[in-house]
């Protein structure tokens, strides 16, 4: 079974005047356009293709990857507005369209949005929709804290920014919790703080308790050393000098150099740290 919106594992089947004939050994093929062919193939190769369909509403293969495929999320550019809808670039020939009922606002061309592809089982066509909430679902969510996720940051809120974690979930990043720049469409990894008993998500940036304090050591000593072993931060620095020189909150860089102290790799006086010479 050939999938729309998928990479697909395909064997060639025949050598046309337009293409490659592919086929998923059950008796459906589809076009491998010339422009797409590799330079060297044999009848009977394997090639992994992504399907979707072309300007004419044809099944077509392309050995282009999209910016984003079926049942997953990205950010993507607006390049045209019309009558049926908004029309986005996701690296393919034809663009993504997202119709006008599928769009939480009007889309503007020129701004991008995050939206998830799917598969429209009316008109068997692939489209985009920035309804996003309703493609997420936490009631099957089962993390622990502590747990390490993959986010996507979708939109900021009065609260702080909401992503999507793992492609299914929504979850929450407090904006006092954030001591980094972030944007919409920005990829991380990121961990669970807690799962609330109506199973909402309450995201950090950073690696929660222990597991935070040996990248946080590390990161501090390799500013040390770039500044020819000294920093203007210690123990009584403001929060937002903290946060501006190394992206972390107060509470972790008192850890972090509690820790260096401990092992002796530097020494904290009233105008900064200092990193010992070994």
């Amino acid at each position: 079974m050939i999938v729309l919106g998928k990479f697909n594992t395909l064997e060639i089947l025949r050598d046309t005047s337009v293409g490659l004939f592919l086929g998923d050994g059950d008796g459906t093929d589809i076009l491998l356009p010339n422009k797409y062919v590799p330079e060297q193939w044999e009848i009977g190769d394997k090639l992994s293709v992504f399907c979707y369909l072309d300007h004419e509403e044809r099944p077509v293969a392309t050995n282009i990857e999209p910016y984003v495929q079926r049942d997953c999320f990205a950010l993507l550019r607006v390049v045209e507005v019309n009558a049926i809808g908004a029309f986005l670039d996701w690296g393919l020939e034809k663009h993504l369209l997202v119709p006008f009922k599928e769009q939480r606002s009007k889309m503007q061309e020129g701004q991008s949005y995050v939206v998830y592809c799917y598969l429209d089982e009316l008109t068997f066509r692939l489209v985009g929709s920035n309804k996003l909430d309703k493609f997420l679902d936490n009631s099957n969510a089962a993390f622990e804290a502590g747990d390490r996720v993959e986010a996507l940051v979708t939109r900021k809120s009065d609260l702080g920014w909401d992503v999507i974690v793992n492609n299914q979930f929504k979850g929450m990043v407090y904006e006092n919790e954030v001591f980094k720049q972030i944007a919409v469409g920005d990829r991380m990894t990121a961990y669970v703080k807690q799962q609330r008993e109506d199973h909402k998500l309450d995201i950090s940036l950073q690696a929660l308790g222990v597991a935070v304090l040996e990248p946080s050591a590390k990161q501090i000593l390799t500013l040390l050393e770039a500044h020819k072993g000294f920093l203007p931060l210690h123990d009584k620095s403001d929060p937002q000098e903290i946060k501006a020189y190394l992206e972390m909150s107060k509470k972790v860089f008192k850890k972090a150099i509690g820790t260096l102290y401990k092992n002796r790799e530097i020494r904290i006086s009233t105008d900064g740290i200092y990193l010992n010479q070994k």
